[in-house]
């Protein structure tokens, strides 16, 4: 049975914490299903993860459709949240409808995210009344990097606090199923979700939140530039690829591959 908005809500009365982790590919949502990880986001991260942007702001809606569709195919269990990507939907509602619709027609996504608050959160209730499930993002929001002069802990001041509190309890009365808490000091993630009625997932917002969520890739040890703070690499898979084809390559050069047992016969 695929996880649903409504497991997140029941997860959330029972205390029952949950992991969010960012797919972007049909191979890594397969392994993340098996490993029975109950939300996948595609995330816009793609554009540094997978197509290296130096940043978010350069993916396109198109680019985020095919990565989404790869995903649920490969991950039939999970909720797969469609990540909104920059200018998708900052020009007006019509856009926010059209292109979440999109999400939910053509990757076949079961809901999708957006940052910040604001005109958000009256995009948020259109889309939750159009039957579009929402989950917010607040704190530090990647796609307003530049507004926020770079990747910040938000949130430290008392004015910044409240905004956040304020956000997030106008995104939960506008219909969203869940808010994500990224870079904001541990106090403020535990006052948002005793706040909230709805799920908080953290990344960098502290060990109270309902959920947490982290890259697939700074998870995984595949990331070969700055780790941030928030991160603990389970893994050092980038290592091992490395490794494994230098292996490969001193193989071939020796001839000690292909051997015997990886040829065909002629009969």
């Amino acid at each position: 049975m695929s996880t649903t908005v409504r497991d997140l809500r029941k997860w959330k009365s029972e205390g029952t914490r949950f992991t969010m982790l960012t797919a972007y590919d049909y191979t890594t949502a397969r392994w993340l299903e098996r490993a029975a990880i109950p939300v996948l986001l595609v995330g816009d991260s793609l554009g540094g993860t997978m197509l290296g942007y130096p940043d978010t702001l350069s993916v396109t809606m198109d680019d985020m459709i095919r990565h989404a569709s790869a995903v649920v195919r490969g991950a039939p269990g999970a909720l797969v949240v469609g990540d909104m990507p920059f200018m998708s939907y900052h020009a007006g509602a019509e856009d926010a409808i059209r292109n979440a619709g999109r999400f939910l027609q053509e990757a076949r996504v079961q809901a999708v995210k957006m940052e910040g608050g604001g005109r958000v959160i009256d995009y948020t209730g259109r889309l939750t009344a159009m039957g579009i499930p929402v989950m917010g993002h607040l704190g530090l929001t990647p796609t307003f990097v530049n507004q926020l002069g770079g990747f910040r802990v938000q949130g430290r001041s008392d004015e910044g606090a409240e905004q956040i509190l304020a956000d997030a309890r106008a995104l939960q009365d506008a219909g969203a199923f869940a808010v994500v808490l990224e870079g904001v000091p541990s106090a403020l993630g535990k006052r948002v979700t005793e706040a909230l009625n709805i799920p908080t997932i953290g990344i960098g917002a502290g060990p109270d939140c309902d959920g947490q969520v982290l890259v697939i890739q700074d998870l995984l040890g595949l990331n070969p530039d700055h780790v941030a703070k928030f991160v603990r690499q389970y893994a050092q898979l980038g290592e091992e690829i490395a490794a494994a084809a230098r292996r490969f390559s001193d193989d071939v050069r020796s001839g000690a591959f292909p051997s015997p047992e990886h040829e065909y016969a002629s009969r």
